[in-house]
């Protein structure tokens, strides 16, 4: 299990533990955590599931692939580290990340 904090745009944290191998989208599921939707399940289809990672995790994370980048280009407010949670496999060297959620999905 690794530390995942969520945090809304209006400042709500969530401090979860996520099992190492699933996705950081199925961890906030998991814990209720509001604003991540994952409308089609993780399947990186909907975008529903968009987050920010800060800069200082994003070395620690596989990168994006095509599907997903494509998938991005139907979210709004698209910035450095918008990722979409369901393509992040949760790995040790990520405990203790930050995900913030985006204003438009709370």
């Amino acid at each position: 299990m690794v530390a995942v904090k969520y945090i809304q745009a209006d400042g709500v944290e969530y401090n979860v533990s996520v099992p190492v191998g699933s996705t950081l989208m199925q961890g906030a599921v998991s814990n209720m955590v509001e604003g991540i939707l994952a409308e089609c399940g993780g399947s990186c289809a909907c975008a529903t599931c968009h987050c920010y990672v800060g800069d200082e995790w994003l070395s620690k994370l596989s990168e994006a692939d095509e599907l997903e980048k494509e998938t991005l280009e139907m979210v709004d407010n698209v910035m450095r580290g918008s990722r979409l949670s369901c393509q992040i496999t949760v790995t040790e060297a990520m405990d203790g990340i930050t995900v913030n959620i985006p204003e438009s999905q709370c």
